[in-house]
């Protein structure tokens, strides 16, 4: 829940952005409708209704006296007793019980002004406008350009929109209905792919963290880090990054915060031998987890993506089953050019899972429900800053509810 909070005020940009085109698609073609405040307390009238209808209906047992009992012996005057009799009975009159219907009557005006029983009963509820437009070709057509726009790809546009057609074409739909049904469409697609990053029994577990410059690699591995030694594993770190002191020097704040260690090389050493000395070091100080940074590349530039390979060949010479997990890191800023990293890093690497970083400062968060429509790799984590918790496991239901500018959590 906390999450989804800092979720839902960071994407701001990319719920914004569709929530402005969702607005402007309602109120083109659109028209207004009264919808009344409350249905159930209208609903509940008959239900709520006071004694004053009982009343008439209880009124002629109560009011007539038991008829006198015969005289034994008939007097001289029985036809004058007859008639005090009658006059002493008389029929029930109207306004007695007239009297409590024509007081609430007179009252159900200032009772419907206040809420309470009396304004239950006479069910009277403010109204208010809500525009809702009819679900047709052009409204479906604007939908899959909103969503095109805001970085979900063609082909998961056109998916959507054919869904919401088939459910509710012809139907009227305002804005926060449209939500409810993109929201519930977004988790459809990505919940088969919201997979924790999965850990074995082997020992050490080697994950390879790949991603081009600038991902945000070294700071999504010592929040890793932190978080598997806070759940007890023992976590050993090699800063495969040998070509940049930055990285290697960022690397041992977060080792030094999580209490790991971390292993280095000289500056410009072969990283594929640093990789090689931390899995045997890693073995022999018993760790459960070893994680391998590794330098930043262009997914386009062919001789640092041919180093990576040799990276992943020397591991599988340790160990032929190593790496057990090759974590993507996406920096959520590049859009729909994280689904080219995804197909060239898969090739040459053999990716295992996604975390998509930097969702905080971009409006193109539906890159993500893109790379989950084509790739459906398992994204195991999301990120919305710099702090330790601003890395969390992904939930498709909090992510598409953010995402599409829906501010509570049910």
């Amino acid at each position: 829940m906390a999450f989804f909070s800092k979720l839902k005020e960071r994407l701001f940009k990319s719920s914004s952005k569709l929530e402005e085109g969702l607005e402007a698609i309602v109120e083109d073609g659109g028209e207004e409708e009264l919808v009344e405040e409350s249905a159930k307390a209208a609903a509940s009238t008959e239900a709520d209704a006071p004694a004053p209808v009982d009343t008439t209906q209880d009124a002629p047992d109560v009011v007539p006296e038991p008829e006198p009992e015969p005289e034994p012996e008939p007097e001289p005057e029985p036809v004058a007793e007859v008639v005090e009799v009658e006059e002493l009975t008389p029929e029930p009159e109207p306004e007695p019980l007239a009297a409590p219907v024509e007081a609430l009557v007179e009252s159900a005006p200032e009772a419907a002004a206040k809420p309470g029983l009396l304004g239950r009963m006479f069910g009277r509820r403010e109204a208010k406008t809500v525009v809702r437009r009819t679900v047709d070709d052009d409204m479906l057509e604007s939908l899959e350009d909103l969503m095109i726009t805001s970085d979900m790809g063609v082909d998961t546009a056109m998916r959507v929109t054919a869904n919401i057609s088939e459910g509710y074409f012809g139907k009227k739909l305002s804005v926060d209905e449209i939500k409810s049904v993109l929201a519930a469409e977004v988790t459809r697609i990505m919940e088969p792919v919201a997979v924790p990053m999965p850990l074995y029994p082997k020992r050490p577990q080697v994950v390879l963290i790949v991603g081009v410059n600038g991902a945000g690699k070294t700071t999504t591995i010592g929040k890793l880090a932190s978080q598997f030694t806070a759940a007890g594993k023992k976590v050993v770190i090699a800063a495969g990054d040998t070509f940049r002191a930055a990285a290697v020097e960022q690397l041992q704040v977060w080792g030094d915060r999580a209490g790991v260690p971390v292993l280095t090389a000289p500056e410009g050493s072969d990283p594929a031998s640093l990789a090689f000395d931390a899995m045997t070091q890693a073995e022999a100080d018993g760790a459960d987890l070893l994680m391998i940074d590794t330098a930043g590349r262009l997914q386009n530039r062919a001789d640092l993506m041919e180093e990576l390979a040799k990276i992943v060949r020397v591991i599988k010479k340790k160990d032929e089953t190593a790496p057990h997990n090759t974590v993507l890191v996406l920096d959520a800023t590049t859009g729909q050019n994280a689904l080219s990293q995804v197909e060239t890093f898969q090739k040459l690497a053999d990716v295992s899972g996604l975390v998509m970083t930097k969702l905080d400062g971009t409006a193109k968060g539906g890159v993500l429900v893109a790379l989950a429509d084509k790739f459906a790799l398992p994204i195991h984590a999301i990120g919305v800053g710099e702090q330790i918790d601003d890395l969390a496991p992904f939930d498709p239901e909090d992510f598409a509810r953010a995402l599409i500018g829906i501010t509570d959590r049910t």
